[in-house]
């Protein structure tokens, strides 16, 4: 037996920050969507447990014990009482360090995949909590609809359906840790803005995200500045509704009315900037 487990890229269509722990720590108001496009985890029974990775990013990517998908194998074993017993693959699609949950959808996608394949019924609360060991963006990745997140990733609220859209993802090649930037992060904090009405359309999605922003666009910025060019370049392609970076970068993305859009233009962008990594995909309500 084997299971097959999409790990879709995690979209921050809107990113305050709200508040500085007395910890460090950051408080965030986000919109988080899915794209349909990702990484994906395969599993299936072995005497002890292995993991390998393929796919355009495989090889940048470690299978050291601090692998995340390791990392939820085992902490998901230990839960349940039963063996470490799988051998796990990795299509890793996503860059690397990019801002869209790439590390933090491939360990959710490990704790449901195993679920299927170990044949367990954990409850939703125990999944959280292990969840949230690995990482503040692994539980709304293992939650898999559109959500706001609340806190440090670990509060998820309800959010309105989201309606078609287009969406293209844009990295101009370069990792960026989410501490460095929240260390580079200076303010000023921005009230959470949740949505009073739910959107219509793509344009309509782009207009009432417009009246919000990423907070960690400027800090981002500094570290990597071809976030800036990638940005400028993305509010010049025809049809492009809004351009924004995700999460704590340096991925961005334009919204469209529906893939074809997103497509179109990212064969125009793939062409203007060959070194960049350009992906149209379809923006996601949920993916469960």
């Amino acid at each position: 037996m084997s299971v097959s487990v999409a790990a879709p890229a995690k979209i921050n269509l809107y990113l305050h920050v709200t508040a500085k722990r007395a910890d460090g720590y950051h408080l965030l108001d986000s919109l988080i969507a899915f794209a349909d496009v990702g990484d994906t985890i395969e599993a299936a029974y072995a005497d002890e447990l292995t993991l390998g990775c393929d796919g355009p990013f495989g090889a940048a990517l470690g299978t050291e014990p601090d692998n995340l998908v390791l990392k939820a194998a085992k902490l998901l074993a230990e839960r349940a009482d039963v063996p470490a017993h799988a051998q796990l693959r990795l299509t890793k699609r996503l860059p690397i360090a990019s801002g869209i949950g790439g590390g933090s959808a491939d360990a959710a996608a490990t704790l449901h995949a195993l679920c299927d394949l170990w044949g367990l019924a954990l409850p939703d609360h125990t999944m959280n909590v292990l969840a949230a060991k690995l990482g503040a963006d692994v539980p709304i990745c293992l939650h898999g609809h559109t959500a706001y997140i609340g806190g440090i990733g670990e509060i998820i609220d309800p959010a309105p359906q989201l309606p078609e859209a287009g969406i293209l993802l844009a990295n101009p090649g370069h990792a960026l840790s989410t501490p460095s930037v929240f260390k580079s992060f200076k303010g000023p904090m921005t009230a959470a803005q949740r949505f009073e009405t739910t959107p219509t359309d793509a344009r309509d999605l782009a207009r009432m995200l417009a009246a919000r922003r990423n907070d960690l666009t400027d800090a981002a910025i500094a570290l990597v500045p071809d976030i800036a060019t990638m940005l400028a370049a993305l509010e010049e392609l025809p049809g492009a509704h809004l351009a924004r970076m995700s999460g704590s970068g340096a991925t961005c993305f334009a919204l469209f009315d529906d893939k074809g859009a997103a497509e179109r233009a990212a064969q125009q962008l793939a062409a203007e900037h060959p070194g960049w990594w350009v992906r149209g995909a379809a923006l996601l309500s949920a993916h469960r």
